[in-house]
């Protein structure tokens, strides 16, 4: 995964002389009014797709998540599975059965044969969520965060429970960046700090004391003011929240002679250019991350 590295020393100097973050903050606890049950309807038809605007077709309509999956739901969907037994632990991990892709032996292509692979790690100081030896919770405070540390098999395996799948990447971005113009943003053009949670965005979660910052819950960016903090309406013409920064989303497409996966819509730990719609990050599918989360989408 990309990362940003930037000494600690001069982090917490530069953001102390600002006066925004106290690093000793309990975490902030805010109601948004976002529904994480909600589905958004993106109808078939052409879009400008990438940083040139090509004209691309998506030929179906599909519906979206309106939030990332949050921690609370991903917790929930755990404890089915283990009690349904589709999910079981295995060396201090959640780990699920993957059909396998198909391999092409191209050169540096990692073979994906049908195995049980990691959904999430367990005992990960990282991770939102906590396992008692027996149920799985959302950390205090988390429940409404997006779910992270989970693997694309993670996110693959709750999707596809409910009967729902991954988005594709043009799925992802039309829905994103909606049909009528080539914004760089699912808001508009330009980008502002109290647009999205992007790295030295100074939100109210920043917690450099923690070697990152820490994630918003779903929805935060919707005009409202928090104890202070006023946000800027940021959904995407579809109203989806959290479309750019926050959590990279991983998305569905397994491509030819390929093992890895990609992810879009940047994140906490990256800066704003990297929240634009048409940039792209990649990871092996075992791969997790307290920047990392996922939407689903489902056929009409």
């Amino acid at each position: 995964m990309k990362r940003r590295i930037v000494p600690l020393l001069a982090v917490v100097l530069i953001l102390s002389a600002c006066g925004t973050v106290d690093l000793n903050a309990p975490l902030p606890v805010f109601e948004t009014g976002a529904d994480p049950e909600a589905w958004a309807l993106v109808p078939a038809g052409e879009f400008l797709s990438g940083q040139h605007n090509r004209p691309v077709m998506v030929d179906h309509g599909y519906e979206i998540m309106v939030t990332d999956v949050t921690v609370g739901q991903y917790a929930a969907f755990l404890n089915h599975a283990l009690a349904e037994g589709t999910l079981h632990i295995d060396g201090g991990q959640v780990v699920g059965f993957y059909p396998g892709d198909e391999f092409h032996a191209v050169k540096h292509e990692v073979e994906i044969a049908a195995a049980d692979y990691l959904f999430v790690p367990l005992g990960d100081p990282a991770s939102r969520f906590a396992f008692d030896g027996s149920a799985f919770s959302a950390n205090t405070g988390y429940e409404t965060h997006p779910m992270t540390n989970v693997s694309w098999f993670g996110a693959w395996g709750y999707c596809g429970t409910y009967g729902y799948r991954l988005p594709s990447e043009l799925e992802w971005e039309k829905a994103a960046r909606g049909s009528a113009d080539d914004r760089p943003f699912p808001w508009g053009e330009e980008i502002q700090r109290n647009n999205a949670n992007f790295y030295a965005s100074r939100d109210p979660f920043e917690d450099m004391g923690s070697f990152g910052s820490r994630t918003s819950p779903v929805g935060f960016y919707n005009g409202r003011t928090y104890d202070g903090y006023d946000t800027l309406n940021a959904v995407s013409p579809y109203g989806l929240h959290d479309m750019a920064g926050n959590v990279w989303q991983w998305t569905g497409d397994v491509y030819e002679g390929q093992h890895y996966r990609y992810l879009r819509g940047g994140s906490k730990d990256t800066y704003e250019m990297d929240l634009r719609v048409w940039v792209r990050n990649n990871a092996t599918p075992t791969d997790y991350s307290p920047g990392v989360g996922f939407r689903c989408t489902r056929d009409p």
